[in-house]
């Protein structure tokens, strides 16, 4: 990250955290436009429930067809306690439990991420979490888009401050008068919000580092050029001159075919501009002699959106050679955009090569797990003699007294 937006966001967050609310109005006026009092924070429940029913229904109906897709896919991943016995005869296990009190990013302002609500939040609901706050930032005029305060409704959230940027991570991770600090905060951002996450933790929990958008398209001569400019345009879009867009192609002559497509669809999209900042900053072709070569770049990129414009039968050997792709999207029918807003997966995945060790939100990050254990006086008698080695190896004869005194 330039040390310039650490330094930036060191300095926000050290002034939130001395000075609260106070601060929190500050920033929302620099940064935001909006003159904001501590008060106006929170979204009064009527304004959610007003925004809702103001939403045209073939958008309330896309919202509840997403939403249904969300809670089927990550259903599948609640995970569930065990009990069972180990070699001694004790019994051992896993219990789960909600993480208390969540923090949930949403980037709003001029572009609303109204599907964030989707990826984060229903997870969350899925979990369990007792209390889930939603950061949003507001326009200048202190108003939330009514697709976004909509699909909170839709999930069952009420809890809702229209502030935004590293002030809200900030409020959230310390807490002020107005806002309740938090345990845990999800969610993408730009390049600043994931600076501010990577600076609080510690103080709280963080899902990962989510930054600007990346995709990278493998394509070989099965791919569809036209699919493939439009999917490059779209992550493009975002327009934060941050993104990165990668296509990955086994010619020169198909590299060019797309490039070309890239040009003529341009003037097709409304934020034409800003994507092509985009591309002239973050775009990156390269030619490979093989989709063996493909693989090692993906592997190195850890890409966010992975798109396989290849041969179908080469899919299988590529999924199990390429193992830190955020998310896989395989053929020419399958854009970005579906994941981004639909198939079921969470879009909060990881960038910045996060994806080397990072895997995109599920429900189990909502949650804490806690190992239980419990021997009797059988089964302590069977573990003693390791614990006695171990204490002796290490040094710490307490420790193997502890045991002993209980096998005797």
């Amino acid at each position: 990250m330039p040390q310039d937006i650490q330094d930036a966001v060191t300095a926000i967050l050290a002034d939130v955290h001395q000075r609260g609310d106070e601060a929190v109005c500050y920033y929302a006026a620099k940064f935001d436009g909006a003159k904001l009092r501590a008060r106006d924070f929170r979204v009064k429940p009527a304004e959610i429930t007003a925004a809702a029913k103001r939403l045209p229904a073939a958008e309330r109906k896309a919202l509840v067809a997403a939403h249904e897709n969300v809670v089927a896919f990550n259903k599948q991943s609640l995970p569930k306690d065990w009990l069972g016995k180990n070699k001694h005869g004790a019994e051992v296990g896993e219990i789960n439990h909600p993480i208390r009190r969540v923090g949930l990013y949403v980037p709003g302002g001029e572009v609303p991420l109204v599907s964030t609500v989707l990826m984060t939040a229903t997870l969350a609901k899925i979990a369990g979490c007792p209390e889930i706050a939603v950061f949003t930032p507001s326009n200048s005029q202190g108003k939330i888009a009514d697709g976004l305060l909509a699909a909170l409704d839709l999930v069952g959230i009420d809890e809702v401050y229209r502030i935004g940027g590293v002030q809200a991570i900030g409020a959230a991770a310390y807490g002020t008068l107005t806002v309740p600090a938090v345990d845990k905060v999800f969610g993408p951002g730009n390049a600043y919000v994931c600076e501010a996450k990577r600076q609080v933790f510690g103080t709280v929990g963080v899902d990962s580092l989510p930054g600007p958008s990346e995709v990278m398209i493998i394509a070989d001569e099965s791919a569809n050029v036209a699919f493939a400019a439009a999917d490059l345009l779209a992550q493009a879009e975002h327009g934060s001159g941050r993104e990165k867009i990668y296509l990955v192609a086994t010619s020169a002559a198909l590299i060019n075919e797309i490039a070309e497509q890239v040009q003529s669809q341009l003037k097709l999209i409304s934020r034409s501009e800003k994507t092509q900042r985009v591309l002239s900053q973050g775009f990156l072709a390269i030619e490979v002699k093989n989709l063996s070569e493909a693989v090692k770049i993906a592997n190195y990129v850890a890409p966010e959106h992975l798109e396989l414009l290849t041969n179908e039968s080469t899919h299988k050997a590529l999924l199990r050679d390429i193992t830190t792709a955020g998310a896989i999207m395989l053929g020419n029918y399958t854009p970005t955009a579906l994941g981004d807003f639909t198939a079921g997966p969470s879009h909060v995945l990881p960038t910045a090569r996060a994806g080397r060790f990072f895997s995109g939100l599920r429900v189990a990050d909502f949650m804490r797990r806690t190992s239980v254990i419990r021997y009797d006086k059988s089964t302590v008698k069977k573990g003693e003699p390791v614990v006695s080695a171990f204490a002796a190896m290490e040094k710490l004869d307490a420790h193997g007294r502890s045991v002993k005194i209980r096998a005797l």
